[in-house]
């Protein structure tokens, strides 16, 4: 199903208009797709719908009184500057602020090793754009955070996903697929994980992997691009090393964003790098947008003067573990038995695998018709896969939302059940709730 973000007043490009400019684009554009995340805001922003399809971090709760008294400090203190432009590696404020979120997680970066960006998807994009010729191969976990997909295949990459357990990428199968593709002479441009709370399998990258995953990125010369937006949204479990920490400076790109821990609207985010990468970025960012927002990186900057973002983060974490424990009591209660579902220890997802028969893409548009959303699972595969997967956001709706929005799933579930069964003469498990698992473990790596 495709899910047209056409704003209602513009009709949609008709075959004439298209080939009018066919002949002009650039071959790359052919395979560029859409976002299915952004692909859905236009439906999910109808308040009748309860979205637990896009990653939306809770904005009401950072207090608007602060926001105001902020961005009043900002106007007062720094009017002229924040409405100038800026440097391209990002304010020194900004930057010092960085160092120190990534100390909170035991990553030790200096100022000089950072550059701020537009939003976390820019480095994805900066990235793609220094390493990237048409198709060079990219490695990437199974599933995939599907906002990395459409910029892959911008980039004319040919992507090789890696199947994931509960543990995470599965590190016998990388080094299968690695010694493949030595044989047939390719060797991957870089290897894009996110280790904690995966986006969207909900899984965590255990410390044997990461460190595994790091020695081989060392002994193969492999770049590894290690998306963490997720790793100080813990609610369970002792936090593990992050892969730049690991490395040492070496191979690792960081990925870092203020949109979990702040406000997406912010659109910041981070690299940090080995230089001479860090050096190739900037001259990449330099072409895109010379510089990210002064005006949001002074608030930042302001705000970490003055309010303590460890606090604001706590309340954060308190409201999505409850918010991620309501949305397994509920899927539990209405999804059928033969459902699975991963039980993440902290995040924004967790990814449901419904009977083989269900096609998710096509549960989509039944789902819309109750006024509910959900990321269908083949938005996160380059191949096809995924048909009966589905990503589910907790953070974005309360509480009874998460409850109601998981009814209407269950109620289309249920119809698709009951009708493949009258079709087939299939009698499904009696209802007893959804085992909670992980990603199916097929052997020890």
């Amino acid at each position: 199903m495709t899910i047209d973000e056409t704003p209602p007043n513009r009709p949609p490009s008709s075959a004439h208009e298209i080939e009018r400019y066919g002949g002009l684009f650039a071959k790359r554009t052919r395979g560029m797709t859409s976002s299915a995340m952004r692909d859905m805001m236009a439906v999910t922003a109808r308040p009748e719908v309860i979205s637990l399809a896009t990653g939306l971090p809770d904005t009401t709760t950072f207090p608007a009184e602060d926001f105001a008294w902020l961005m009043s400090r900002v106007a007062v203190d720094s009017s002229a500057a924040a409405l100038q432009y800026g440097p391209t590696d990002g304010l020194d404020d900004v930057r010092r602020c960085i160092v120190e979120v990534m100390a909170a997680e035991g990553s030790e970066a200096e100022v000089d090793d950072v550059m701020v960006t537009t939003g976390g998807q820019q480095v994805i994009d900066l990235v793609c754009r220094a390493f990237l010729d048409p198709g060079d191969v990219v490695v990437a976990e199974a599933p995939t955070y599907p906002g990395a997909v459409p910029c892959f295949n911008s980039f004319q990459a040919d992507v090789v996903q890696i199947a994931m357990d509960e543990h995470g990428m599965r590190m016998d199968v990388l080094e299968e697929t690695l010694a493949r593709l030595k044989s047939e002479g390719r060797r991957p441009k870089f290897i894009y994980t996110i280790p904690n709370f995966q986006n969207p399998g909900g899984v965590t990258m255990s410390l044997e992997r990461r460190r595994a995953l790091v020695t081989i990125a060392a002994e193969q010369e492999l770049v590894i691009l290690e998306d963490n937006p997720y790793g100080l949204l813990r609610y369970e479990g002792e936090p593990l090393p992050t892969l730049y920490s690991l490395d040492g400076g070496r191979y690792v790109i960081y990925l870092g964003t203020f949109s979990k821990i702040l406000s997406a609207g912010l659109r910041l985010g981070w690299a940090a790098a080995p230089k001479p990468i860090l050096e190739r970025l900037n001259l990449g960012k330099q072409a895109a947008d010379l510089c990210s927002s002064p005006l949001n990186q002074y608030f930042v900057a302001a705000y970490f003067q003055h309010r303590d973002w460890r606090t604001y983060l706590a309340q954060l974490r308190q409201i999505y573990r409850r918010r991620r424990d309501v949305m397994l009591e509920a899927l539990e209660e209405h999804l059928p038995a033969e459902a699975t579902f991963t039980r993440p220890q902290g995040g924004l997802f967790l990814w449901a695998k419904l009977p083989d028969y269900i096609d998710t893409t096509d549960l989509l548009a039944r789902a819309l018709r109750e006024h509910v959303a959900f990321v269908p699972g083949r938005a996160a595969y380059l191949d096809g896969r995924g048909g009966s997967e589905m990503r589910l956001n907790f953070s974005g709706v309360n509480e009874d939302e998460i409850r109601e929005g998981v009814r209407r799933i269950g109620k289309v579930v249920a119809e698709q059940v009951s009708l493949y069964g009258t079709l087939t003469g299939h009698k499904p498990a009696p209802k007893r709730g959804a085992d909670v698992v992980e990603f199916r473990r097929r052997e020890a790596s």
